[in-house]
């Protein structure tokens, strides 16, 4: 079988890319890895909020919750009985998941499996609300969900979180998770279904005329999306090492609103540039939160001046790239081909001294 160019240019990309991965994971250090995970992270939070908003029409504002059962159910299953104890000292865990410990390929599944549910039974009443009652909705499951995190101690161990949990995740977990969100998002916006996604975006009324099952695509898009926001939350939960309910408020659900914006509604390649300099960018605004000089002046540190310049950032992005950095766009092999073709130098015809017949 003869592989096509976009093919073979593809395979070679993903060696590529395994190799600086390798490289990335043996010789940078610890906050520089943070950086890149965070960057595969929230690009995987960025792609599936494309896929409810972007591609089906769904405004919704449940992400942070679905990160939040991803993350406590993940880490709860890579927790050993030894630091379950000590994680309960307030009130024993329940007898249930006190022994219980998996690998953590099958706790990132079973988290994103947990989310799924959560946003399928979120998503039963809530998609019978359209527009900004719809968002509204899904924002304030997503506060219940977190309001139970703090209150089921048992399970949960509270508002003191949970500490301790194995750092399992490093680059191949992250981006290789976002490798196989791209594919099949990618997969699923290409087909029958996400055709038929787009009619339900673009005019609900004239879709539903056209056959177009409404309520199981709406409800396919959040099974999906909620299943990947789960496992990014695992992901988090076995970076960070230590979660609590707070790491899950509201504001995490507009940082991604405002990165998808940012990459252009409807693009999958534009969420992960966007999320990727975002986490980028706020690193390297790090510094002006404590105090620094500028000549003479003296400037105290503010704290959450980063993300007072990251919205500056947004609002220059929506008032001059409306359609965000990448529109509808995706990357494509041409664009690279058509860009050697412009740099090749071109070959002269003939030089001035040549005798002509």
């Amino acid at each position: 079988m003869k592989l096509s160019r976009n093919t073979i240019l593809t395979l070679v990309a993903l060696v590529v890319v395994a190799g600086l991965l390798t490289l990335a994971q043996n010789f940078l250090n610890p906050y520089l890895l943070r950086i890149l995970n965070l960057c595969a992270i929230f690009s995987i939070y960025a792609v599936t909020f494309n896929l409810v908003f972007g591609y089906t029409g769904q405004f919704s504002l449940g992400h942070a919750g679905f990160a939040a059962v991803g993350a406590y159910v993940a880490a709860l299953l890579t927790l050993t009985p030894a630091q379950k104890i000590s994680n309960f000292f307030l009130k024993p865990i329940v007898p249930l998941l006190a022994n219980v410990e998996f690998p953590f390929l099958p706790a990132l599944i079973v988290g994103g499996l947990l989310a799924s549910l959560v946003g399928s039974l979120i998503a039963w009443p809530a998609l019978r609300l359209r527009g900004d009652y719809l968002a509204i909705a899904t924002l304030g499951f997503s506060e219940i969900i977190r309001i139970l995190l703090v209150n089921m101690q048992p399970i949960t161990n509270g508002a003191l979180g949970l500490k301790g949990i194995p750092s399992f995740t490093n680059l191949f977990w992250s981006w290789g998770s976002l490798a196989v969100c791209l594919f099949v998002v990618k997969r699923l916006v290409d087909s029958s279904y996400g055709r038929a996604m787009r009619a339900v975006r673009d005019d609900e009324v004239a879709a539903e005329a056209l056959g177009v099952n409404l309520f199981k695509h709406k409800m396919l898009a959040f099974a999906v999306s909620a299943f990947f926001v789960g496992v990014a939350g695992g992901l988090m939960a076995n970076l960070i090492s230590t979660i609590d309910p707070k790491v899950f408020l509201f504001t995490l659900t507009y940082q991604i609103v405002g990165i998808t914006v940012m990459g252009g509604m409807g693009s999958l390649t534009g969420s992960v540039v966007a999320a990727s300099l975002y986490t980028i960018f706020l690193e390297l605004l790090r510094p002006i939160e404590s105090p620094f000089n500028i000549g003479s002046l003296a400037i105290p540190g503010i704290p959450g001046m980063r993300m007072v310049l990251f919205s500056i950032l947004l609002l220059v992005v929506i008032l001059f790239y409306r359609k965000g950095l990448m529109g509808t766009r995706e990357f494509s092999w041409d664009w690279v081909v058509k860009l050697f073709k412009r740099l090749k130098p071109k070959k002269k015809s003939g030089s001035s001294g040549e005798v002509q017949p």
